[in-house]
């Protein structure tokens, strides 16, 4: 959701899939994005194709939006809410609005890669990106593997990811960086996150909402509270949004410049499951 929201705000999709090829994985994946309208929002979905399903099945879509990870088989979805990644210069307001479900995942798709923490060091840094996209996504992808750790009980070196190990995930997460360069972000700001609440099925059992791993990479971070019975921000969302997001509060002063809707794949009755971004100066 948040890729998607980037590119619906005037990044470029194409630049971004030209940049994601120096990780040397594209054998694993298509990128798609289109136009779609989520309860009266024309926004713009952003999908991983996977291709190489180990299971021998048909390629599987992560909407990407998805995230999943958290080893909890749903993805994430996180944007929603509001998160905004303004970019531009500035301020920028992530909104996230609401809610987005995460939810695709399921499952399925996430033993497609199941790649160490040190494995998705290794593929980030041997890629010639810019110092700042790689200093950006390996930030995230460690918030992500300390939260793991912690939970799990186990050092970071020795994380092992479900799904945020999948080619979605790591998808997600460089690309949100690339794009946020692409777009000479200056700094950003969120509002407080809305996570959802109910029970979801992950890979250990069933568990309240937010998932173990998405609370704790949230430590420090405003949540919000809703009556959304939905996964409404996962472990990949949370992450971006509590790495990237330097403070958390209304909409700040400032001069619109853009605004994107990134859609997610649940589609809620009252609330329509995009993320918003806001960009401005």
């Amino acid at each position: 959701m948040v890729i998607g929201a980037l590119i619906d705000a005037g990044a470029d999709p194409n630049l971004l899939e030209a940049e994601l090829k120096k990780l040397q994985i594209e054998d694993e994946y298509e990128l798609k994005w289109k136009k779609v309208v989520k309860n009266g929002i024309t926004s713009t979905k952003f999908d991983v194709i996977l291709l190489n399903n180990l299971e021998g099945n048909n390629p599987d879509v992560h909407s990407h939006e998805h995230e999943h990870e958290h080893q909890h088989n749903h993805n994430h979805e996180h944007g929603h809410s509001h998160n905004q990644e303004h970019q531009h210069n500035h301020i920028h307001e992530l909104e996230h609005h609401h809610t987005h479900g995460h939810d695709h995942s399921h499952g399925h798709h996430h033993h497609h890669a199941h790649r160490a923490y040190k494995d998705i060091v290794e593929l980030i840094e041997a890629a010639d990106f810019s110092p700042p996209i790689k200093e950006m996504a390996l930030k995230i992808f460690k918030r992500i593997g300390e939260a793991e750790g912690h939970i799990h009980g186990i050092p970071l070196e020795k994380v092992h990811f479900h799904e945020v190990g999948a080619v979605d995930s790591i998808i997600d997460i460089i690309g949100a960086a690339i794009l946020i360069h692409q777009l000479k972000v200056e700094s950003i700001q969120a509002s407080a996150i809305p996570v959802g609440m109910g029970k979801i099925s992950i890979d250990h059992g069933i568990y309240p909402v937010p998932a173990p791993a998405t609370l704790e990479i949230l430590k420090g971070v405003p949540i919000e509270q809703s009556a959304m019975r939905a996964e409404l921000t996962t472990p990949t969302g949370a992450a971006i949004i509590a790495v990237l997001a330097q403070e958390f509060g209304p909409i700040p002063s400032m001069k619109i410049s853009s605004i994107g809707y990134g859609a997610g794949t649940k589609t809620f009755k009252q609330h329509p499951n995009v993320l918003r971004v806001i960009m401005g100066n």
